[in-house]
């Protein structure tokens, strides 16, 4: 395998059908037998993928880690404290985030990323605050309620005309507030993501995915924006 990143020309069917055929064989025999198709048709093609939608992000977020052989995760799974032994993991997933300290674990949990994320499906992608600690979620109400006509323009349209979802654990007991009704599902949550899945289509075979994806992406950046100014 080259160690240098080709240019992103699409996946193939066999990248699909690997993840396909991992599902029913997760086992080291038949990843050993397979490895040369994960390295060619899954493993290369996120790395160049990585690499494609870097200036989109950049110009995001010019402090993003935007090194493909950093972004894209490893298909071993740590199954040293698993109950689930099985050694490969059945999707994979490119991030997109501000890189930190390893000795600072509470500020990477906290700080909002993209990722996408490839499997047997398809694709899927998404932007929050995935682990976001009790302060950082005081401080994103503080800033909504501090401004909500801001929030809710820049917000309106994310579930609605782009048809993202919204993820993150509810508070069992509501936290108290005046906003009105529409600001409640946001604020209500212990961390939170939007997040959006693509089935498997032409595009994903060239490279109109990388103009697709952006296109898809793009409405997140003013969201992105507002946590980040939360975080910082």
């Amino acid at each position: 395998m080259s160690n240098k990143t080709q240019p992103f020309t699409g996946f193939s069917p066999e990248t699909f059908q690997f993840f396909r055929d991992l599902y029913d064989n997760n086992h080291k025999p038949w990843f050993d037998a397979n490895k040369k198709v994960y390295e060619t048709q899954v493993l290369e093609p996120l790395k160049a993928l990585a690499l494609a939608l870097s200036p989109f992000f950049y110009a995001m977020d010019a402090e993003m880690l935007l090194n493909p052989a950093k972004m894209v995760s490893r298909i071993y799974r740590d199954i040293r404290f698993s109950k689930d032994k099985t050694p490969y993991k059945e999707h994979m997933w490119i991030s997109f985030q501000r890189p930190f300290p390893h000795s600072d674990d509470s500020a990477w949990a906290t700080f909002p990323g993209f990722y996408l994320e490839i499997g047997k499906t398809g694709i899927s992608f998404g932007m929050g605050m995935f682990n976001a600690g009790a302060k950082t979620m005081t401080a994103y109400r503080e800033a909504i309620q501090f401004a909500p006509e801001h929030f809710k323009q820049i917000t309106k349209d994310l579930l609605g005309k782009h048809q993202f979802e919204m993820g993150g654990d509810a508070y069992k007991r509501p936290i108290p507030n005046e906003l009105e009704a529409y600001f409640q599902p946001w604020i209500q949550r212990k961390g939170l993501w939007l997040h959006k899945s693509l089935p498997i289509g032409k595009t994903f075979y060239s490279n109109e995915l990388v103009a697709q994806l952006e296109a898809q992406i793009a409405p997140l950046n003013p969201l992105y924006d507002f946590l980040t100014d939360i975080c910082d």
